[in-house]
C-alpha cells in the first residue's frame, strides 16, 4: 500500500495544469523577444506571459481547456498497476472538484459529461516496468481538444497543396511536416510544437507521436537524420509568417520532436501530435515503497520559476476601441480588422452544445445586439454562488455550419472565439452586421480577471464546459479579426503563409 501515492498524484495533476515547464518558459521567453513591440503578435505574447505567471501564483488553469489526461508510468517489477489506477482516478476526481481540471470526459453515444474526468477511456495509462526497484516514475501531459483537432495523419505517397508529392523517404516527411504546421494556423494556439512519428501502424503512429511531446524541447534527437530533419522543421515553420494566435509574426513553433518505428511493406505513416504553447507536461519521480515524491521531471525546484511578465498583459496603446455591451449596429460596421477592443458590460458563453440547440430552439434569452464568447469555462459553486475559475476561449471553426444562421436569426453583434471562422460566417458577419474577435486562447487566468460577475447560467444539463454562461465583464482585450466589410485576418495571412510555403517545395533531403 502506497500512503502518499494519492496526494502525489494530486499534487502533480495541479502543478501540471497550472505551472508550465522550465524548457517551455524559457523557450516562450525567447519568442517575446523575437515580436515587433506593439505588434498583433506581441500583444498576444504579452497576455499570454502574464498568464502563465497568474496560474503559477494561484495554482490555477493555464487553460481552461485542461486537456486529456496522458500517464506515463515505469514500476518496479511486482508493483501493484491496479491499485495505482484507482488512486490516479481518486485523485483526478478531487482535482476536478477544487477546480485545478475542467470536467472534460464526455460519453460519446449520450453527450453526457461525466462530471469528474472519469468514465470509459478516461484517462489513458501507458505502464512499462524498469529495473529501478526503489523508484515509481509518473508522466503526465494534459492536451487539450484544440490541439487535438490539428493532429494529422498522412499515407504516403500523397499529394499536399503548395508542396506537391510527399514520398516515402525523408525530404517526403519533410513535406508532410511542413504542411502539418501549415494546417494548423492559429487554431491549434500557435506557437505550438509537433511530436512526430514516421512508420508504425496507424494507432502506433499517434501513442508515439504524443509520446514525443514528453522530450523536452532543447534536447537533441540520437539519430542525425533526424536530429536534423528536427532543426530544419523549426527554422522553416517559423518563417511562414504564422505566428502566435496565426495573426502573423516571427514564431509558428516552439519544437518538433520526432521518432521513427519500422513499418508494414505497404503502409508508410506519418503522424503528427500537435501541442500548443500551454504545453503542460510534468512528472515525478516516487518512492516505491511510500509513493512520496522524491524529485520532480521538467521543472526546476531549485529557484522561483522565472516570471514571464512584460508590463500588465495587453499593453495599451491608446488606440483601443471601447464597446459596451449590448452593442448597436453602427457601432459594429464602424471596426476594423486589426482594431483591438476593450469590452465592458455582458456576454454570453457559448459553444458546440449551445450552437447545435440554437439551429433547433430559441435562446432562453434575448441575444439580441450581445456577444456571444465561445468559451467552456472552469467554474466553482461556493455558497450558492458561482465563480469563474479560468475562461479563455476555445477554437471557433468547429461553429463554422451554425454560426452566420445564428446571428442572423437572433441579432447577435459579436462573436469571440480563437483561430478565426470561414467564408460562410464571413459573408453572415457582412450581411447581418457582426464582428468575430479573436481572444488569446490559452489565457485562461487572465480572462478570467476580466469577469466582474456570474448573472446566470442556462442549458446547464450539457455540463459546465458546453452550459451558456451570462457574464458581465470589464476591459476584456480582443483584437477584430473578421469584421462587417468581408475582411479576414485569418484568411490573409494563411494565403501569405502558403505563398511562403511553396518556397519549400524544392527538395532539401
Amino acid at each position: 500500500m502506497l500512503q502518499s501515492f494519492n496526494n502525489s498524484m494530486l499534487e502533480l495533476i495541479t502543478k501540471t495544469s497550472s505551472d508550465l515547464p522550465a524548457d517551455v518558459r524559457e523557450v516562450m521567453a525567447r519568442a517575446m523577444a523575437v515580436e515587433i513591440p506593439g505588434s498583433q503578435a506581441s500583444q498576444a505574447l504579452n497576455v499570454i506571459g502574464t498568464n502563465i505567471d497568474m496560474a503559477e501564483f494561484c495554482e490555477g488553469p493555464i487553460c481552461q481547456d485542461t486537456g486529456w489526461p496522458t500517464f506515463e508510468i515505469r514500476t518496479p517489477v511486482g508493483a501493484n498497476q491496479l491499485e495505482m489506477k484507482k488512486d490516479i482516478a481518486a485523485a483526478l476526481e478531487e482535482a476536478t472538484r477544487r477546480g485545478k481540471l475542467r470536467p472534460n470526459s464526455v460519453d460519446s453515444i449520450t453527450g453526457k459529461n461525466s462530471g469528474n474526468n472519469l468514465g470509459p477511456g478516461t484517462p489513458t495509462f501507458h505502464f512499462e516496468q524498469w529495473e529501478n526497484e526503489g523508484e515509481i516514475e509518473v508522466k503526465l501531459l494534459l492536451k487539450g481538444g484544440g490541439c487535438e483537432n490539428k493532429n494529422i495523419q498522412y499515407s504516403v505517397p500523397c499529394e499536399l497543396p503548395h508542396l506537391g508529392r510527399a514520398d516515402r523517404t525523408l525530404e517526403g516527411v519533410r513535406r508532410c511536416l511542413l504542411h502539418a504546421v501549415w494546417q494548423a494556423q492559429g487554431h491549434g494556439c500557435s506557437a505550438g510544437a509537433l511530436g512526430v512519428c514516421i512508420g508504425g501502424d496507424r494507432m502506433q503512429g499517434y501513442t508515439i507521436a504524443k509520446q514525443q511531446l514528453f522530450r523536452t524541447l532543447d534536447d537533441v534527437n540520437p539519430n542525425p537524420e533526424l536530429a536534423k530533419l528536427e532543426e530544419y522543421i523549426l527554422k522553416a515553420s517559423n518563417l511562414l509568417g504564422i505566428g502566435t494566435m496565426g495573426f502573423g509574426g516571427n514564431v509558428t513553433l516552439i519544437g518538433c520532436k520526432i521518432a521513427a518505428v519500422n513499418r508494414l511493406p505497404a503502409c508508410f505513416f506519418v503522424t503528427v501530435a500537435y501541442d500548443c504553447w500551454a504545453f503542460r507536461r510534468l512528472g515525478v519521480i516516487l518512492d516505491a515503497n511510500t509513493g512520496a515524491i522524491k524529485k520532480w521531471l521538467y521543472r526546476d525546484t531549485t529557484q522561483s520559476p522565472r516570471a514571464m511578465s512584460v508590463g500588465e498583459g495587453f499593453p495599451s496603446t491608446g488606440k483601443e476601441v471601447r464597446l459596451e455591451a449590448p452593442i448597436n449596429e453602427e457601432k459594429i460596421r464602424s471596426l476594423r480588422v486589426g482594431e483591438v477592443v476593450m469590452i465592458n458590460g455582458e456576454m454570453f458563453t457559448g459553444r458546440d452544445a449551445v450552437h447545435s440547440y440554437l439551429m433547433k430552439h430559441d435562446p432562453p434569452t434575448s441575444l439580441k445586439g450581445h456577444i456571444i464568447y465561445h468559451c467552456g469555462p472552469v467554474m466553482l459553486k461556493n455558497n450558492g454562488t458561482w465563480k469563474v475559475v479560468a475562461a479563455g476561449p476555445t477554437t471557433s471553426i468547429r461553429e463554422e455550419p451554425y454560426q452566420a444562421e445564428i446571428i442572423k436569426r437572433y441579432g447577435v453583434r459579436a462573436v469571440i472565439g480563437k483561430g478565426g471562422m470561414g467564408a460562410k460566417t464571413l459573408t453572415g458577419l457582412k450581411e447581418s452586421g457582426a464582428v468575430y474577435l479573436n481572444a488569446i486562447g490559452g489565457a485562461a487566468q487572465y480572462y478570467a480577471r476580466c469577469v466582474d460577475e456570474v448573472l446566470g447560467v442556462e442549458l446547464l444539463d450539457f455540463g459546465i464546459p458546453e452550459a451558456m454562461w451570462h457574464l458581465r465583464v470589464h476591459d476584456f482585450p480582443a483584437i477584430v479579426t473578421m469584421d462587417a466589410h468581408g475582411n479576414s485576418l485569418h484568411a490573409d495571412v494563411e494565403k501569405a503563409s502558403a505563398t511562403v510555403l511553396e518556397k519549400f517545395a524544392a527538395p532539401v533531403f
